[in-house]
């Protein structure tokens, strides 16, 4: 056997390996951002803050995330997934220690806002999904893309009741610094994902293309721009939820532990709702399952606000839409892989995340500003409704077919 031959037996990844540390560390790093909404009320009256000046520091870390996932990609692409996940975890940390002592809007934007968004971009699942996109075969993409989805819905279902209790046993303060030095495991988990992006060219006849080459494609490509408005939509919808959803049930005379089953509920039923997503987006049209997906969204909502709030009608409500969560994600990345393959997946993958997250932006803000306006979370819930129906629109025309390039090369 050559030496090169050699050399790839023996660099070959180990599956099962990096599937499982790749699950962790999606629930890892999923797990705190997802109790930020069990944080609002505390620290606001600790602080003497209203709950715009707190969805505002969540607002700026969804931008952040945004902005920094094409960056997180692009250096996971060209330096590998443990580096970037390293530095991640570090901002993410950093993050969590300076937010639990921040004593003015100013620091509790940079540490809950920049550093944690910046934190989350470099160790979040999108990472993770890109690294599983260059490891399995592509039959399998679709499935292992919804259990690494389903993963970081786990953390949101473990990291809501153990919030609730961290902070009814030793303040939100101490749940903060604990958070911290969860973070940092991260790290460890990553080197089982050591490793980037290769050119594929020797082993699939496909010409090198360089990564400006390959941005300059996705957004001349009018599937990859309707996703990413489509994408808008769902970061606008699950950002505004997680935040806004237990205060909202505070508000309508509830106990506030509601709020904590409720987002404990969705991370659990999307746990279901990811690995049905990745089982269906890899055996029929993801295009038209992600227009259906936004269409029951918009419905669950409704039906939401229609109905007399209570107990049982927050469970319904948390049980569907967690069917509904990220089950956007598997059929959305598969889609890129499609598309363009999995050579710059975590850097495409970014750039229709910048979007999502710009939702998320709103979505959270706008939630603390119409409330203190108006007093009330009801404009915005109509108005998650009407994205909704948009993002049902605009994914029916996307081609679930790889470009023209990909498609002459490969024939």
């Amino acid at each position: 056997m050559s030496n090169t031959s050699s050399a790839a037996v023996s660099s070959r990844p180990n599956i099962p390996l990096v599937i499982a540390c790749g699950c962790l560390i999606a629930l890892i790093s999923f797990g705190p951002r997802s109790a930020m909404g069990l944080l609002l009320q505390p620290m606001t009256e600790a602080r003497e803050w209203n709950r715009e000046i707190f969805g505002l520091a969540i607002a700026i870390q969804n931008l952040m995330w945004g902005f920094g996932q094409p960056v997180a990609g692009m250096c996971s692409d060209r330096f590998g997934t443990w580096k970037t996940m390293t530095l991640g975890a570090v901002f993410y940390a950093v993050g969590l220690y300076m937010m639990a002592d921040a004593t003015s809007p100013v620091m509790l934007h940079i540490s809950a806002g920049v550093l944690i968004g910046l934190g989350i971009a470099f160790s979040s699942f999108s990472l993770v999904l890109a690294a599983f996109g260059r490891t399995v075969t592509p039959d399998q993409r679709s499935l292992a893309f919804g259990i690494g989805t389903a993963s970081g819905s786990l953390g949101q279902f473990l990291f809501a009741p153990l919030g609730n209790a961290l902070l009814d046993g030793v303040g939100w303060h101490q749940t903060l610094i604990i958070f911290a030095g969860i973070t940092m495991v991260i790290p460890f988990l990553a080197v089982a994902l050591k490793g980037k992006s290769v050119a594929p060219a020797s082993q699939a006849g496909v010409a090198p293309q360089s990564l400006k080459q390959a941005i300059s494609e996705a957004f001349a490509t009018k599937g990859f721009i309707l996703l990413s408005f489509g994408f808008f939509v769902c970061g606008f919808h699950v950002a505004f939820i997680t935040v806004h959803l237990p205060p909202y049930i505070a508000d309508l005379g509830m106990d506030p532990s509601w709020g904590a089953i409720a987002i404990a509920l969705i991370g659990l039923c999307n746990v279901a709702g990811s690995l049905i997503s990745g089982y269906i987006g890899g055996r029929y049209s993801k295009p038209i399952f992600l227009s259906a997906i936004y269409l029951a969204r918009a419905v669950v909502i409704t039906i939401f606000l229609m109905v007399p709030p209570s107990p049982v009608t927050v469970l319904l409500f948390a049980g569907a839409m967690g069917l509904l969560w990220l089950s956007t994600v598997p059929p959305t990345s598969g889609l890129v892989a499609v598309m363009f393959g999995p050579r710059y997946m975590a850097t495409l993958f970014g750039f229709v995340f910048v979007s999502h997250q710009v939702g998320s932006f709103l979505g959270v803000w706008l939630g603390g500003k119409i409330y203190e306006a108006t007093g009330s979370y009801d404009p915005i819930w109509w108005i998650g409704i009407a994205l909704g129906i948009f993002a049902a629109i605009v994914h029916w025309p996307i081609e679930e077919k790889p470009v023209a390039r990909l498609s002459a090369e490969t024939a």
